[in-house]
């Protein structure tokens, strides 16, 4: 590890942690205490530690860090600190993946330090993850501002356990959250480590990803467990969305269109048109339809694929939702059109998953 903060501080516990919270920090002042705090009142009863990795804080993280650890050791919480002053940050994933290798819990707790836990996580979803071994356990959140992203939180939060792994296409990414995740050390080592890649790298994605490859569940703690800050400093607002968006297609493209000859594209409109010409050729050629509730898209009767190199060039048709056939891909925005979508979807009575899949 590099100078400054330095290596690891206290002795490993001659006995193993059972959860070692992971904890990467980049100029977290403003809501570091209130994040440490929420680690020294958990009420689990088995063994804890914290490793934090301190990323390059140029604020006053490091000091705020040292206060707790003498309360957290005192309370009986192992801490482990690692870090680096170098003049830039190396990153989330690089520091969540140091976190995670200077700990030794045989389960790992996920936490970013803008939040907060309140007391029964680290129990209750310790207690889920041994009945789950292959999973990586969430939670509801409350959202900071209340306000600030009420679609989203709603979706967090009102997931079915069906959908939990039929709606990971959507632009929402992971269906369990980054800082509500909890998982065995032995799973994580399975799949992981993070992508190191740095600013603009979508690693929670990435990482999720590659956890459904390996067939990994996903689980969620019915309970509001996290205190989950949105403000501007955030990590995710560097990643772009179109570095987003062409990971989302090929992951569609591996795991759910090989199951389908072929398949319907919900939406005639821009964000149905943009799937359509970022699929590969071999996918283009199993869209069967457009469909919508557009009159004025309907009438039009087709959609020409202009940038094709097929001659002559493929003219999709357009039909009315109630005309078409599945399994469709929807890339409709859910929750925003005051429940006339949903309506239209729930009275096909398809199945998610096997006769439709959402996109957008």
């Amino acid at each position: 590890r590099g100078a400054g903060v330095g290596g690891a501080s206290g002795e490993r516990q001659a006995m193993q942690a059972h959860v070692s919270i992971i904890l990467p920090v980049h100029n977290a002042e403003p809501w570091l205490d209130e994040c440490l705090r929420s680690v020294s009142q958990q009420d689990f009863e088995g063994t804890m530690e914290l490793s934090v990795f301190n990323d390059a804080s140029k604020d006053k993280s490091g000091a705020i860090i040292e206060k707790w650890r003498v309360k957290l050791e005192d309370s009986g919480v192992h801490v482990i600190i690692g870090g680096h002053n170098s003049p830039s940050p190396r990153g989330v994933g690089y520091s969540k993946n140091q976190a995670v290798a200077q700990s030794s819990g045989s389960y790992l707790c996920f936490l970013d330090s803008d939040d907060v836990m309140m007391p029964q996580r680290v129990r209750l979803q310790h207690e889920a993850a041994v009945q789950h071994p292959r999973s990586i356990v969430g939670c509801q959140v409350r959202r900071d501002p209340p306000d600030s992203t009420e679609r989203y939180t709603r979706w967090i939060n009102q997931l079915t356990p069906t959908q939990l792994l039929t709606q990971v296409f959507t632009s929402n990414g992971p269906t369990v959250i980054m800082p509500t995740w909890f998982c065995s050390r032995a799973w994580f080592s399975h799949v992981g480590p993070f992508d190191e890649g740095g600013r603009g790298v979508p690693e929670d994605l990435l990482f999720f990803y590659e956890h459904l490859r390996k067939g990994g569940s996903v689980i969620r703690v019915d309970q509001t467990l996290l205190l989950y800050r949105y403000h501007l400093q955030a990590a995710t607002h560097s990643v772009r969305e179109a570095t987003i968006w062409s990971h989302r297609v090929c992951f569609l493209e591996e795991r759910a269109l090989p199951h389908w000859a072929a398949f319907t594209i919900w939406n005639a409109g821009k964000q149905g048109r943009r799937l359509y010409r970022s699929l590969t050729a071999a996918n283009q050629r199993k869209v069967v339809a457009f469909c919508d509730v557009d009159e004025n898209k309907i009438r039009k009767g087709f959609y020409c694929h202009e940038d094709s190199q097929e001659r002559p060039k493929p003219r999709i048709p357009i039909l009315h939702f109630r005309a078409a056939r599945p399994p469709f891909i929807i890339c409709v925005k859910l929750d925003l059109t005051g429940g006339a979508f949903e309506d239209n979807l729930r009275s096909l009575h398809l199945q998610e998953g096997q006769d439709f899949l959402h996109f957008s």
